[in-house]
């Protein structure tokens, strides 16, 4: 399960005004740690490693896709994600990092009708 805040769906629009329709994939753990990472819609290559985990409606005609690897999946499958934005510079591969903001992932265990409801 995933979902935005208010202030990372406003951020998001503008984002997509900007570049046009965007993407996440949420980092492995690369140059930023395991951050949410925003891209121009196909910038990022996804392959068969990778999973859609769900979409972010910001308010547009076309939802936000968020993806996440197959193997990094297997660790939150359990949880609900939310995408926020926070001030701060975030990796330099981001759409937001000119902006002096980052976005990243909060998180809460699924509840046990949530976890039912995904499989």
């Amino acid at each position: 399960m995933v979902d935005v805040t208010g202030e990372a769906a406003e951020l998001l629009r503008s984002l997509t005004e900007a570049n046009g329709p965007v993407m996440f994939h949420q980092s492995g753990g690369c140059c930023d740690g395991s951050a949410p990472m925003c891209y121009p819609d196909g910038d990022f290559l996804l392959g068969d490693a990778d999973v859609h985990i769900g979409d972010l409606d910001i308010g547009l005609d076309r939802a936000v896709p968020v993806w996440m690897s197959k193997s990094q999946y297997e660790y939150w499958s359990h949880t609900h994600i939310t995408i926020d934005v926070v001030k701060g510079r975030g990796a330099g591969f981001s759409l937001e990092a000119p902006y002096g903001v980052r976005f990243l992932i909060r998180s809460r265990l699924l509840t046990d009708e949530e976890f039912a409801a995904r499989s």
